[in-house]
């Protein structure tokens, strides 16, 4: 790992092609992106003074500038105010199949932390009702959670369940992932319907997830069925998308 202070790219064989139609600065970004992907260069790190790698690599400082520019946008780097460009942890990228927060976020060796913001019971209003196949008002579970990686909020929770299904205590919820609550109660996960869509940050919620109001949130809604076709929790999340996303996996139909 680089010394506090040190520039890690020294030890990166960069460099760019002239002679390839691929803009200079998307050649820089590209191999710095791969750095970051591969462990290459770590979470922590600070890049070093633009003009030198400027000079280094006989680039330009706009261009270089735009290249690091260009990271920041992905949410691979952050400029820091006092202290320069420092490597943050990359995105994570959750394929849109049955699987939770909890366990994506350590399949990608992030080190996920929660806080529960509200665990109690209310009525069922009429979304509610519809989505877990209740009658309105009645009593259900509603879980609030904040979801952390490395310290960093990367998304907030909303749950609601059907009372008297699984143990919801706060100090389960607070160390492990709600799917596997479910599935250690004897719960089998069979299938969900699940929407995806943006929205821009309210007050409260910019605040909890550390970004500005009026910043662009991805959202998901999801309904998840039991192998008995039963409903067993209706989520609604809202994620940071510089440090999350949905990926897709098309075929194409002849």
């Amino acid at each position: 790992m680089p010394k506090p202070g040190s520039d890690p790219t020294v030890s990166l064989d960069l460099g760019v092609d002239r002679g390839s139609p691929v803009p200079l600065y998307f050649q820089l970004s590209q191999q710095l992106e791969s750095a970051i992907e591969r462990g290459v260069l770590t979470p922590g790190s600070l890049l070093g003074n633009e003009i030198e790698l400027a000079a280094r690599l006989g680039l330009s400082r706009p261009t270089v500038r735009q290249a690091i520019q260009s990271l920041v946008d992905k949410g691979l780097l952050v400029r820091r105010r006092g202290v320069g460009t420092q490597v943050v942890h990359s995105r994570v990228k959750r394929p849109l199949e049955l699987s939770s927060l909890y366990d994506d976020l350590t399949a990608a060796g992030q080190r996920p932390a929660t806080t529960v913001l509200v665990n109690t019971v209310v009525p069922a209003g009429p979304e509610i009702a519809a989505a877990l196949g209740v009658a309105e008002g009645a009593e259900v579970h509603r879980v609030e959670r904040l979801r952390l990686a490395h310290g960093e909020p990367m998304a907030h929770l909303t749950n609601h369940l059907p009372p008297g299904l699984v143990d919801l205590d706060t100090g389960l919820l607070e160390t492990t992932g709600l799917y596997r609550l479910l599935r250690g109660a004897g719960i089998t996960l069979h299938s969900a319907r699940q929407s995806i869509g943006a929205r821009a940050a309210g007050d409260a919620e910019a605040g909890l997830l550390d970004e500005e109001p009026g910043a662009p949130l991805l959202t998901m809604e999801r309904t998840t069925f039991d192998d008995t076709g039963r409903a067993v929790e209706f989520g609604s999340h809202t994620y940071r998308p510089s440090r999350y996303s949905f990926e897709f996996q098309l075929l194409v139909r002849s």
